[in-house]
């Protein structure tokens, strides 16, 4: 195995078992590791792939798809994938037959109800990061306020706020 689909397997195993709440939740951490401590990338680029990653359909974890890719082509998507997945799927399997066991302990119920701010100060941690990079002023910003609201106090589908946005992007407003 060469040391580029090592190091990728290892980068994302670790993110793994850091992704409570999902793979949006480790973002600022991956983003870290994959641009700052190893240099794969400079930051405007994991922002690209974030936001390709997004933008397309289907799992969050996409984005170890495209960093992988990025890096090492077709194997390195797999292990990306296989790494940021692996770990903890096995992990879930093996605690989930012990929550079976538990699940009525105060203690249980206390962990769940811990992890829901835990994974909403993740995922907000790495919007925060990201739009930080994104660097692109005010308008932007009264835009994801605005999509926000509406997605919040209405049943407007998220794909015509998408498309609002694409939209507002392409006449130049942000």
């Amino acid at each position: 195995m060469s040391a580029m689909l090592l190091a990728l397997f290892l980068v994302f195993g670790q993110l793994s078992l850091m992704a409570v709440g999902g793979a949006n939740a480790v973002v600022p951490e991956m983003l870290r590791m994959v641009v700052n401590e190893h240099g794969w990338m400079t930051a405007a680029e994991f922002t690209a792939l974030f936001a390709i990653a997004q933008s397309a359909p289907g799992p969050n974890v996409l984005i170890a798809s495209l960093v992988g890719w990025q890096m090492a082509s077709l194997p390195g998507a797999a292990i990306s994938l296989i790494g940021i997945c692996g770990p903890s799927s096995i992990l879930s399997f093996y605690v989930a037959k012990l929550w079976q066991r538990f699940r009525d302990y105060r203690l249980c119920h206390a962990i769940q109800r811990g992890f829901a701010p835990l994974s909403i100060g993740l995922v907000l941690g790495g919007a925060w990061l990201l739009a930080g990079i994104a660097n692109t002023g005010w308008s932007a910003w009264l835009l994801c306020a605005i999509s926000a609201l509406i997605a919040w106090r209405t049943s407007l589908h998220p794909l015509w706020l998408l498309g609002a946005g694409a939209v507002a992007g392409l006449l130049g407003w942000v």
